[in-house]
């Protein structure tokens, strides 16, 4: 067992040990409750136990609610994931918590019932420790605040874990719990993964049942999941959400269990749409995912991007546009004691980009929207588009704090998050695997799009690369 009591700033932190957990995944803990090997009691003692000795150094944990989660070990579990210890990300409703949302801009009541996705996800019979951290409103790439600590990348405290899903990325790489609550507007489960060596799926538009605010949105860009350490876990929970609630409009996932025989047509994308080149170790890291597939027998070549540049501008409105909607709705939506004032640079920033832009909404809606054309017509040619899953290396804290002014915030968010929105905007499905290494000992990710309603693809793939080249484990960084 490693001494987290005084970790280095650049050391690795986890909580991984002799205990009811082990080193195994959901579905590893899940057989070992079923088989009576362990008790729910134990497991989640041993969570609660690992949670309390990374904490002061993770700062993961929005809301712990361990009493909660002691009483529910002691409840029959069905599912899945019967008895497997998770937490919830802060921008979900949870019967008894407050939803924070990131914010010290209003103070959350605890919420009157659980919203509709969390339902679908308790589902699964997992026991939720609490909430977990995420920037203000999820509108950054990094889970850090203006007058508060951040959330610590447990690969090296001195970086970045992501965003918006931070928090839950943070306990999951760490060893806290194997699978936890996230969500993805822009690449919020993709961009935490990739920064902590998480397998990240961003499911279809409308795969899982969406939450109250999910459906109010113009161009639905959010969709709920999970952030796990291995490909079956993933596999497992869109399965288990599909037998809670099948989309008809979606062709069936059901469970995946192992790679498909079945060569791909493979596109690769190195540069984004942006203006902003890829950084020579993403670039590389995609030319050896490219070389690694096309030795496993997949037809891979170079592919067009699928949008013009015009939609970086369309999308960034749309980014100040849901700002915009928070800062003026605030008191109505959130709390009467909502106080525009006090969000941080970021969300004040948008929204006041927005205000300058407010007429050409209804052109930028319209060309978000069409976005769902020209997505699919590239999966007329291709099976699935590799591509990096950011622009560049996971950088340090600090590096996209709300504490920055707007602009340089800004501009550094654009070239970061340079490749994710796209398949929100468009509601194509997309999977992160970490599949590399940075210079710097992080995980480096490789990022893989595939046509509307076509996650099992994505999953049959990544259970033939987690099998050719099997993650790095947290225990054995440098």
């Amino acid at each position: 067992m490693t001494d987290n009591s005084t970790p280095r700033k650049n050391s690795a932190v986890h909580a991984f040990r002799d205990d009811a957990l082990g080193d195994l995944d959901a579905t590893g803990i899940a057989e070992r409750i079923a088989s009576k090997e362990v008790s729910v009691r134990e497991v989640t003692e041993a969570a609660i136990a690992r949670a309390e000795s990374v904490e002061p150094s993770l700062c993961g944990l929005a809301f712990p609610d361990f009493d909660r989660a002691l009483t529910e070990s002691g409840r029959p579990h069905e599912g899945v994931f019967a008895g497997v210890p998770t937490v919830i990300k802060d921008n979900v409703d949870v019967a008894g918590q407050p939803t924070q949302h990131g914010s010290a801009a209003f103070t959350a009541t605890p919420a009157r019932a659980d919203s509709d996705f969390v339902a679908q996800y308790l589902s699964t019979g997992i026991v939720s420790l609490g909430k977990s951290r995420l920037p203000e409103f999820g509108f950054s790439a990094s889970t850090e605040f203006m007058d508060a600590e951040p959330v610590h990348n447990p690969w090296n405290l001195a970086y970045s874990p992501g965003a918006s899903s931070g928090g839950s990325a943070a306990l999951v790489a760490s060893g806290v719990v194997p699978i936890a609550h996230a969500n993805d507007g822009g690449g919020s489960i993709r961009i935490p993964a990739a920064a902590c060596g998480l397998v990240g799926l961003k499911p279809s538009r409308g795969r899982t049942v969406p939450d109250a605010m999910d459906k109010t949105l113009p161009v639905r860009i959010i969709s709920q999941g999970v952030v796990t350490r291995s490909v079956r876990d993933t596999a497992r929970w869109m399965a288990a959400a599909e037998r809670y609630y099948r989309n008809p409009t979606l062709p069936p996932i059901r469970l995946v269990e192992g790679p498909s025989t079945i060569r791909l047509r493979i596109g690769v994308v190195v540069d984004s749409v942006t203006t902003s080149p890829t950084d020579d170790e993403t670039r590389k890291s995609v030319h050896a995912t490219a070389d690694l597939l096309a030795e496993l027998g997949h037809h891979v070549e170079e592919a067009p991007m699928p949008v013009p540049q015009s939609f970086v501008d369309d999308f960034c409105t749309y980014w100040g546009f849901l700002a915009f909607v928070i800062s003026n709705n605030g008191k109505r939506m959130l709390g009467p004691d909502f106080d525009r004032a006090a969000t941080d640079n970021l969300t004040r920033g948008l929204a006041a980009m927005y205000r300058k832009k407010m007429a050409r909404t209804p052109q930028m809606l319209y060309r978000l929207r069409r976005t769902y054309r020209e997505y699919a017509r590239v999966f007329q040619t291709y099976d699935v588009v590799l591509s990096p899953t950011l622009a560049h290396t996971t950088p340090e804290l600090g590096y996209l704090s709300p504490s920055q002014g707007f602009e340089e915030l800004f501009d550094k968010l654009i070239a970061y998050t340079a490749f994710t929105p796209l398949n929100n905007a468009s509601g194509g499905p997309a999977i992160s695997l970490p599949l590399h290494e940075t210079s710097q000992g992080l995980p480096l990710a490789s990022h893989f799009s595939a046509n509307h309603g076509d996650e099992r693809t994505l999953l049959e793939l990544a259970f033939e690369l987690e099998q050719a080249t099997p993650w790095r484990r947290i225990q054995d960084a440098r």
